[in-house]
């Protein structure tokens, strides 16, 4: 199943948004279009507070939803969350559990809100790894939120970019085999259309919290040209007054895709 791939919603800024930026020093023709998240710190969080890491990623749903709101109110387009990556199947069986019982919780709590702000759901991943109760959940939020129009949120969720390009490796070399495509014709393009993320732009901003300084296989085709911004906050504590200077930082450099200052300007 990939949800992320359904016809995209054409999004236009309104004057609500522009004045919204405005207010906090950001100028909206340098939004970024796509901003990814790892939200990381969630366990070291509840550590430091001699709390279960559990309680970690309740807080956590928190600045989920901080974050989500304020990205439909700057006018960000979509919004990919690394929620639950495939290597997380190994840790141990309780976290896990109570991983995805939370997932299933947060979800269905948060669908009307989401209906409310105009937010679409999507879901970039291995579904049918998922136990039941949240693939139910996240099936009924996805059809409850497919009319909204304004940011689409999209959960990496059993997700890791090497399971994806070795499914798109497949898919592709399938097609070879039936005659469906020549070999010569296949390039860029033609792994992009075969990611999860194929309906949607690659990232413009990708933000890590938690202090670590790497991407954990994560999005690694997709973030090929994407800003990239670390902090040392961990995800619970994130807050929207960061996530807007993160904004604003990246509204300040200069985006050259290889080539020269002069050839940009």
């Amino acid at each position: 199943m990939n949800s992320a791939c359904v016809a995209p919603h054409a999004i236009t800024m309104t004057d609500n948004m522009e004045k919204y930026c405005s207010q906090h020093n950001i100028d909206p023709s340098r939004l970024p279009q796509h901003v990814a998240i790892i939200m990381d710190g969630n366990g070291r969080w509840a550590r430091a507070r001699n709390l279960p890491r559990s309680e970690g990623h309740v807080e956590g749903v928190a600045t989920v939803r901080r974050i989500t709101e304020e990205s439909s109110r700057l006018g960000i387009k979509y919004l990919t969350l690394y929620t639950f990556s495939t290597e997380n199947w190994n840790r141990p069986a309780d976290e896990v559990e109570a991983l995805m019982h939370l997932i299933s919780i947060a979800i269905e709590r948060e669908t009307p809100d989401l209906i409310k702000n105009n937010v679409r759901l999507t879901m970039i991943g291995d579904f049918d790894r998922l136990p039941a109760e949240p693939r139910r959940r996240l099936e009924g939020c996805f059809a409850a939120t497919a009319h909204c129009t304004g940011l689409t949120l999209c959960l990496a969720l059993s997700y890791s970019s090497r399971w994806e390009i070795t499914r798109a490796t497949r898919e592709i070399a399938s097609q070879v085999a039936a005659g469906q495509l020549d070999i010569n014709d296949i390039d860029d393009n033609t792994i992009s259309n075969h990611l999860t993320t194929a309906c949607m732009p690659d990232p413009d901003l990708l933000i890590r919290t938690g202090g670590d300084y790497r991407v954990s296989n994560y999005l690694l085709w997709q973030i090929a040209y994407t800003e990239l911004s670390f902090t040392a906050t961990y995800w619970p504590d994130y807050s929207v007054d960061e996530y807007r200077e993160a904004i604003r930082r990246f509204g300040q450099r200069e985006r050259r895709f290889g080539l020269t200052s002069d050839q940009i300007k």
